[in-house]
């Protein structure tokens, strides 16, 4: 592709993303294999530039509409882009946009006079407010700034960096040197992760899914945050477990793991979607232990009242924690969309409180750094649950042989991961114990 192709081709995927309400990355998917002939190079540079508007969008935003554009569109964006991102000059930019078959088309006299106005500014510039220097919703700031306070700034740059990608070694299948290895001839470097026992980060991306490792389910894709949040759980051979909202099942693989392919292991989802993706991903794994189960499904639930020993319950949330890997969600969310979660959020807890045995233990799991989605939510449910009781996290992180981090993981009683300070994405981790039987 030539650099103008390039170009044309970030500005229909973002035009798809900013027009839509599906995650970017399904929709540069959908893209990219709709045009197999685009090589692995221009899919990289295409992915890589329709990211770097994403994760600048407030700002690039602010410029253009500061410039003089009427309309903030997804043309007017990539060509922000350029003079801002790329530092190309103005006629550099024009030379982009030719005219010809897969490229964009010229510019009009209005975009030359909004270009020269931009060539050679800074992306950020004092005028901007916070909200949009930090890229987030304004609404949202006020619930950032309580949950981080000092360390805002950091937190939340760090959430508009690009994401690792982390693989879990399937111990049912192989260790971690020697899946590493499998790995490494087949051209994919990568590095234990400090702190993970199972977990490997690549050094360089690579799609993983096409390689051996991959297809005789020696690893599995998972960031190293959720990783140590299933691990936390403290499944053992023998238990009975549950995974309430299983969704594509990357939890519910690393529970069969830790349990040895040996007990029982429940995933539940209210999408049968989601449970039929996960069926291949445990099979790939040699997972055998594990029924699929659609919600609500009322007669089962009080079939099985009490008959765990552990309940994972992985919330549906903002997803705030995992913002570096799908930008444009934090613009997706509003106030609305973030009230259905915090009902969702108590009713997946209500119901889950009901399949715990007497001493056994609720998990409950956010990829969110919002207090209003972790905390407050915990301590809501115990208002409400007088027989279960936080547990401190510390116990648990020790129990499951977890090296202490520099950065402390727990906040309080809990757990909370963040980008900035652990290089995961955001997870909270809430241990609660139902009490014995008298």
């Amino acid at each position: 592709m030539t650099p103008a192709a390039r170009v044309q081709a970030q500005i229909e995927v973002l035009d798809s993303i900013l027009s839509g309400r599906l995650p970017a990355d399904r929709v540069l998917g959908d893209y990219l294999r709709a045009r197999r002939y685009i090589g692995s190079k221009d899919r990289r540079a295409i992915q890589d530039s329709v990211y770097g508007v994403l994760r600048n969008l407030a700002k690039l935003t602010w410029w253009c509409t500061r410039s003089g554009w009427e309309a903030t569109d997804a043309r007017a964006l990539a060509l922000a882009a350029q003079a801002l991102l790329a530092r190309l000059d103005a006629a550099k930019i024009a030379a982009l946009l030719d005219g010809g078959p897969y490229s964009p088309a010229p510019l009009s006299e209005s975009e030359v006079a909004n270009l020269a106005a931009l060539v050679g500014q800074d992306l950020e510039f004092a005028e901007q407010d916070t909200a949009t220097r930090l890229e987030v919703p304004a609404w949202l700031l006020p619930r950032l700034q309580a949950a981080f306070r000092d360390a805002l700034d950091t937190e939340l740059r760090a959430l508009t960096s690009s994401a690792p990608v982390d693989l879990r070694v399937n111990s049912l299948a192989d260790d971690l040197e020697a899946a590493r290895a499998v790995l490494a001839a087949e051209g994919i470097e990568a590095a234990p992760v400090p702190g993970v026992p199972l977990a490997l980060r690549q050094t360089a991306r690579r799609p993983v899914q096409a390689t051996e490792a991959f297809r005789a389910g020696l690893v599995e894709i998972q960031d190293a945050g959720s990783q140590i949040a299933a691990q936390l759980c403290g499944a053992r051979p023998g238990m009975a477990v549950a995974d309430f909202c299983a969704g594509g099942g990357g939890k519910t693989l690393a529970l069969a793991a830790a349990m040895e392919n040996r007990g029982r292991l429940v995933a539940l989802d209210v999408a049968q979607s989601r449970l039929d993706r996960s069926a291949a991903r445990l099979r790939r794994a040699g997972v055998s232990i594990v029924e699929r189960r659609v919600l609500p499904d009322a007669a089962w639930q009080r079939a099985q009242a009490a008959a765990f020993d552990l309940v994972l319950v992985d919330a549906p949330c903002s997803g705030s924690g995992a913002w570096r890997r799908d930008p444009y969600a934090r613009w997706q969310l509003d106030e609305e969309q973030f009230a259905r979660y915090a009902q969702a959020q108590a009713d997946s807890l209500d119901q889950a409180a009901g399949l715990v045995r007497p001493g056994g233990r609720l998990v409950y799991v956010t990829c969110s750094l919002l207090p209003e989605e972790n905390e407050v939510r915990v301590q809501a449910f115990l208002q409400t649950h007088d027989g279960f009781s936080v547990q401190p996290a510390a116990g648990a992180w020790a129990a499951a042989g977890l090296p202490m981090p520099a950065e402390t993981p727990f906040k309080g009683p809990y757990v909370q991961l963040t980008p900035a300070r652990h290089g995961t994405d955001g997870f909270f981790v809430a241990i609660l114990a139902r009490d014995a039987a008298p």
